[in-house]
């Protein structure tokens, strides 16, 4: 619920004309027998927000508040999280990709920009690359899929093991001794994003959370850090209009990513919100609200030429071929 209807109660200092508590209420979709939830209202070109392991749509619902009198917003729950269901099946990237590819085919929505945080990141550098035609733009918000680094507890979550000790989470001497414990260490660098975490995570104490959680943080992130990399796939993303925006304080997947991501996507845009941290959206909404109508505004929707993809991809090759054969 955004800020202006917390606890469905108006906040005055957060005027929204003609929106109303019950505007973003879940929806459902029921693809390949699994009910998918989503939230969805506006009208005009269509935006889709993705979100972050562990996360729901709940957390880009001031963002999507402000942008219904302009575009059609549409933020899903990915399976396994929210109100989607969360059954014993595949949590892969490339999964969840076409997961929002079926769910924008049962919505009769053919194009969209993809705007992405954290996993939700990878999941949109997926959706461009498995179904470029229908990807007009790519907004990545401290993007997975870009490096190796990512926040310890995160490679810890991953480890063997750790389904016996997560329930754990949901009672109230662990959540009020791991709260201390953050407080004490500074969060482990998760500054102010530390109570919204801590609130998301006490849902792993329910076991079909918990198993859905685990399968796709293992498909993404092992001891060593992300195992998913997109790099090798970015050039693709030549002709796509792309912003990346990131927190100086993300300490979850580190701010450093977004020089790199920047400089392997051709034309992109790269934002830096100075002293935000994972979720730039919730620390400076105006602003992010701000950098994103302008990149709508000042952009034309990329159109998929296949004439050209083959070009990117039979060019790429080409270079890889000559590297191999003069040993770099």
């Amino acid at each position: 619920m955004p800020e202006c209807w917390a606890g469905g109660v108006r906040n005055p200092e957060r005027p929204l004309t003609g929106i109303g508590p019950d505007t973003f209420d879940l929806k459902y979709r029921t693809i390949h027998g699994y009910r998918r939830a989503y939230r969805m209202a506006g009208s005009g070109p269509v935006l889709l927000f993705i979100h972050g392991i562990g996360d729901d749509s709940s957390t880009w619902l001031e963002v999507l508040a402000s942008l219904t009198g302009e575009y059609t917003v549409l933020a899903p729950d990915l399976l396994g999280h929210g109100g989607s269901d969360k059954p014993r099946a595949d949590y892969s990237v490339a999964a969840y990709a076409c997961g929002m590819r079926d769910l924008l085919a049962t919505l009769d929505i053919d194009r969209v920009t993809v705007v992405g945080h954290s996993l939700g990141g990878g999941v949109a550098m997926q959706f461009a690359y498995q179904f470029p035609e229908r990807c007009e733009r790519l907004v990545l918000v401290a993007s997975g899929g870009i490096g190796l680094g990512v926040h310890p507890l995160l490679r810890l979550a991953a480890a063997p093991g750790t389904d016996l000790m997560l329930p754990l989470l949901g009672s109230l001497p662990v959540r009020t001794a791991l709260r201390g414990l953050l407080a004490a260490t500074g969060g482990f660098g998760l500054g102010e994003d530390l109570d919204y975490v801590v609130r998301k995570y006490v849902r792993l104490a329910e076991s079909p959370s918990r198993q859905a959680f685990l399968r796709t943080l293992r498909a993404v992130v092992d001891w060593r850090g992300q195992v998913v990399n997109m790099l090798d796939r970015t050039y693709l993303t030549e002709g796509i209009p792309t912003m990346l925006v990131w927190g100086t304080r993300d300490h979850v997947v580190p701010s450093e990513h977004a020089a790199v991501a920047h400089d392997a996507m051709p034309g992109s845009r790269l934002e830096i919100f100075e002293g935000a941290g994972h979720f730039p959206h919730h620390t400076s909404p105006q602003r992010f609200l701000a950098v994103l109508r302008d990149f709508l505004t000042h952009t034309r929707p990329a159109r998929y030429d296949v004439h050209r993809w083959r070009g990117l991809l039979r060019r790429a090759g080409a270079a890889a071929t000559l590297g191999m054969s003069s040993g770099t």
